[in-house]
């Protein structure tokens, strides 16, 4: 229990073949297993390829290192009801206090005339893109591998959604028909300047996520830390994995048997950190409802988990409403002074 499970999707990714079902069903048990005790995992063999994620990395060092002026200059006030751009040191309160780093808020490209932007949908739109500095090609070079990281970890949390459904006893499909066939999709850029010597704070509080899934994208500086049933343990970088967490959403779904697991970061390294998460979710407009099967949830169980929660919102406790009502509910506390934009 010191150290989080390494799981191979790879098998999950492949096409057909005889011994398909063999591998998919035992790689499925490991993941059914990990979401149980850990609700933490990483996972190798996702097919992302190297250069792309390095490509990241570069992009986003390159974007960092400009003058504050020059990064609000796509400040998230710009994004309207998109809810995208960037927001200094600070700007961002996770448990009710402000992040100790900056960040650029991305997720799934849509043009003016799809008809959820024209109709006005919260989180939904165009994002903001840096600006090229004179003789530059930056900002192509951020929207091409940004757009194409996008597609790639998309298509592995497709395939992690997939191990999960069979390790429930559901078919491998069911979350993309039900739920993920137009999934809401919310990217993050995050550096975590170094802390000075002797400081307490925190790059990211103690919290646990909203929807149904996060992959993890890290650099190689160490700082992301999970709160296992033996306590806090530290979940560094490994070569060629990415972090994979449930959300309070798939928490809710299995009522509690699969674990929403509260984590935090401290860059404690002397070094800037950089870290990649993708937030894979429900359809925005998708009613999501306890499984039938796992929807056994007793007021007990609600309250322990209320009191386990820095807002006294129990995960568990009955919701009415679509994925994204919920959704507009937890950003808001993330970021109040955005909230008017979108409501």
């Amino acid at each position: 229990m010191d150290a989080l499970p390494v799981i191979d999707i790879a098998p999950l990714l492949g096409g057909a073949s005889a011994d398909r079902a063999t591998a998919t069903a035992a790689v499925a048990a490991e993941i059914g297993d990990a979401c149980r005790t850990h609700g933490f995992f990483y996972i190798e063999g996702h097919g992302i390829d190297a250069a792309l994620q390095a490509g990241m990395r570069e992009a986003s060092r390159g974007f960092f290192a400009l003058p504050l002026a020059e990064k609000m200059r796509i400040g998230m006030s710009r994004g309207g009801r998109a809810w995208r751009g960037y927001f200094p040191v600070g700007g961002e309160l996770t448990s009710g206090r402000p992040d100790l780093k900056e960040g650029l808020y991305l997720g799934t490209e849509l043009p003016p005339d799809d008809p959820r932007v024209q109709a006005g949908w919260p989180l939904h739109g165009a994002n903001l893109w840096p600006d090229d500095p004179e003789g530059s090609n930056a900002q192509a070079a951020m929207r091409d591998v940004v757009t194409g990281y996008l597609h790639a970890a998309c298509r592995a949390a497709q395939a992690v959604l997939g191990g999960i459904a069979l390790s429930l006893g559901l078919e491998e499909e069911w979350f993309r028909r039900h739920y993920t066939a137009d999934p809401t999709v919310l990217f993050r850029i995050f550096r975590y300047p170094a802390q000075p010597s002797g400081d307490d704070g925190w790059g990211v509080g103690e919290h646990t996520d909203y929807g149904l899934l996060t992959l993890l994208l890290q650099d190689d500086v160490p700082g992301l830390q999970v709160h296992t049933p033996g306590g806090w343990i530290d979940a560094p970088p490994l070569p060629d994995t990415l972090v994979c967490n449930l959300g309070d959403m798939l928490d809710r779904l299995t009522g509690g048997h699969y674990r929403s697991t509260p984590h935090r970061v401290r860059n404690t390294s002397g070094r800037e950190r950089f870290s990649f998460p993708l937030f894979f979710d429900p359809d925005f407009s998708a009613r999501v409802t306890p499984l039938p099967q796992l929807a056994r949830i007793h007021m007990d169980r609600i309250e322990a988990d209320r009191a386990r929660r820095w807002d006294g919102a129990s995960v568990l406790a009955p919701f009415e409403g679509t994925y994204g009502d919920y959704l507009l509910g937890k950003v808001g506390k993330v970021f109040p002074q955005l909230l008017g934009q979108v409501l």
